[in-house]
């Protein structure tokens, strides 16, 4: 049975210290409220996994909270740099932080072997790159048909996966729409999983293009609304393209990055 919790009580029984997690959604439906509740319970030692680590990855990097990023892209999109990954992987803070980089078809193909309860994805995705020769989970592998070289990459499974959608009913079963990334896949390749929603309803209204992850496939929803933001969930509110250009300066040194941390994280503790 899905359980529906409070963020601050999903977070606490799912996402424990040195476990690998991954938070996903593309552009859209980022679960910016999830990574900073876990930020705010002070979880230590993470590896991170995600397709394009943005400034949510920021934040929880700079928290102190990973000591393992597996991504393919990473950045303030439309902005620059992600400048707290930047002070992790170039001068250790606040901890030093490992990471792993992929190809954007690297990593969805692993989430969906991970999905697929398969050991590795075979792809040609690599071919006329270096980072086979940086990245120790690329190998090359012979078709045992046609005997071309190909890229081989291990599946993803992290311990729990949190995504973000539209709407769940009261059973656990999750409504999404609009653009979607490997939500589905990300959630199905885990462990245990959880879901944040803008709202919890009685009866999920068909919309079109909607993708359902079923309640077998989630662990817990968690009503959390603007849980999103400053990324968009259609249908509910627009992205936030200035705290985006917010960020670049508050993530740019540490001291307004720890202001930041106290006054609308570690503030905020028992809120949610």
């Amino acid at each position: 049975m899905v359980e529906i919790l409070s963020l601050r009580d999903a977070v606490a029984q799912l996402v424990h210290d040195g476990e690998t997690v991954a938070l996903e959604g593309f552009t859209h439906l980022i679960p910016h409220a999830a990574g900073q509740e876990i930020i705010r319970q002070r979880r230590k030692d993470l590896t991170l996994v995600r397709m394009t680590p943005d400034i949510v990855y920021d934040q929880l990097i700079g928290a102190g909270c990973a000591r393992k990023l597996i991504f393919s892209w990473g950045g303030n999109p439309g902005v620059g740099s992600l400048h707290r990954f930047r002070d992790a992987v170039q001068n250790s803070w606040p901890v030093p932080l490992e990471i792993e980089e992929h190809s954007h078809a690297g990593m969805a193909n692993r989430y969906v072997a991970g999905a697929s309860g398969l050991p590795f994805a075979v792809l040609r995705g690599y071919s006329g790159t270096d980072l086979p020769e940086h990245t120790e989970t690329i190998k090359q592998i012979t078709c045992p048909f046609t005997g071309e070289q190909l890229a081989a990459v291990p599946a993803i499974n992290p311990d729990v996966s949190i995504i973000h959608a539209q709407r769940a009913d009261r059973a656990g079963n999750v409504q999404i729409w609009g653009l979607v990334g490997v939500q589905k896949e990300a959630v199905l390749a885990a462990k245990r999983s959880l879901v944040t929603v803008e709202e919890v309803v009685d009866e999920l209204a068909p919309v079109p293009g909607q993708l359902i992850l079923p309640s077998w496939a989630v662990t817990a929803v968690a009503e959390v609304p603007r849980g999103a933001h400053p990324s968009y969930a259609q249908g509910y509110y627009e992205r936030d393209n200035e705290y985006y250009e917010y960020w670049d300066s508050i993530g740019r040194n540490r001291d307004s990055f720890e202001e930041w941390l106290n006054e609308k994280v570690f503030a905020m503790e028992g809120t949610k």
